[in-house]
C-alpha cells in the first residue's frame, strides 16, 4: 500500500513539473471531465456519504463531536509546523508549536482547544502552500474522483502532506487501526459542511463552478496569507474585438 502510493504521488509530482509553473487564462482546462467526476462523487456524496455524516452529526453529542474535530484538528498542527517552518515563518512556528503542546498536555490530547482560549489561533498551512512560496504554479484546475477538488500543485501537496500526518505512521502498526481513524477524521469534515450546504443549495445556480470558483479563491486566499494581489487588468481584454459588435453585423438588414 504504502509503495503505490508514493509511486502515484512521483507521478504527480513530475505532472506538477511539467504543468506547476505555467500560468493560464483558463484555470479549468479539464472542464468536461471534471464535471463528469464532480457527478460521480456528488451521487455517491448524497446516496452514502452524507446520510451517514448526517447521523453522525444527530447520534453524537455536541460536545464529544466537537472533541473528535478538535483532536483531529491538533494532529494537523504537526503538518502545520512543519510548513511554517519550510516558509520560513519562524514567529509563526513557535506559535503553532506552543499551540500544539498547551492543547495535547492541558487540552487533553488536543480534544479540547485551550490554545484558541489563549489567544493562540489556529493556523492553515500545507504542503501546496510551500511549493507556491517557493514559486511552484498552480496548474489547471482538477476533480479528483472521492476527494473532490484540487489542482495539480494541491494534489502533489496533499500526497507529501500524508508523510507529515502521524495517522499515515499509525498504519505501520495496524492499517484497520489507521483507515478506521481516516475514516473517522473524514466523516467528521463531511460533517462539518452540512450546515454551509444549505448555503450553498440556495446560492449556486451551477453548484460546480460555485465550488470551484470558491474552491480557488480559497486556496489563493490561503496562499497569500489573506494579502491577495489585486489582479491587473489587461486594456486588451477590456476592448477585445470579438466582445463587440463587428461593423458587419450592424448592417445585416442591408444585405
Amino acid at each position: 500500500m504504502p509503495q503505490i502510493i508514493k509511486a502515484v504521488f512521483g507521478v504527480l509530482i513530475i505532472l506538477s513539473g511539467m504543468t506547476g509553473c505555467a500560468t493560464t487564462k483558463d484555470p479549468d482546462p479539464f472542464e468536461t471531465v471534471n464535471r463528469r467526476i464532480f457527478a460521480f462523487n456528488e451521487g455517491l456524496d448524497q446516496s452514502f456519504v452524507k446520510p451517514i455524516a448526517q447521523g453522525y452529526d444527530s447520534i453524537l453529542p455536541g460536545p464529544l463531536t466537537l472533541g473528535i474535530h478538535n483532536f483531529f484538528s491538533n494532529l494537523n498542527d504537526i503538518g502545520v509546523v512543519a510548513n511554517d517552518l519550510l516558509q520560513l515563518k519562524f514567529k509563526q512556528a513557535a506559535f503553532d508549536t506552543g499551540r500544539f503542546l498547551i492543547n495535547s498536555s492541558i487540552g487533553l490530547l488536543g480534544l479540547v482547544d485551550v490554545a484558541s482560549e489563549l489567544n493562540l489561533p489556529k493556523h492553515e498551512e500545507d504542503l501546496s502552500q510551500t511549493l507556491a512560496y517557493w514559486g511552484v504554479g498552480n496548474g489547471p484546475y482538477m476533480i479528483l474522483p472521492f476527494f473532490g477538488s484540487s489542482t495539480v500543485r494541491d494534489t502533489v501537496g496533499w500526497g507529501m502532506d500524508t508523510f507529515l500526518d502521524p495517522l499515515y505512521y499509525a498504519g505501520a502498526e495496524s492499517e484497520t487501526e489507521a483507515l478506521t481513524a481516516y475514516g473517522i477524521k473524514n466523516l467528521d469534515t463531511r460533517a462539518q459542511l452540512l450546515s454551509a450546504e444549505k448555503i450553498l443549495q440556495s446560492a449556486a445556480l451551477d453548484k460546480y463552478s460555485y465550488l470551484r470558483d470558491a474552491y480557488l479563491s480559497r486556496r489563493e486566499y490561503l496562499v497569500y496569507d489573506g494579502q491577495v494581489p489585486e489582479k491587473e487588468v489587461d486594456d486588451e481584454d477590456l476592448f477585445d474585438d470579438d466582445d463587440l459588435f463587428e461593423e458587419d453585423d450592424l448592417f445585416d438588414d442591408e444585405q
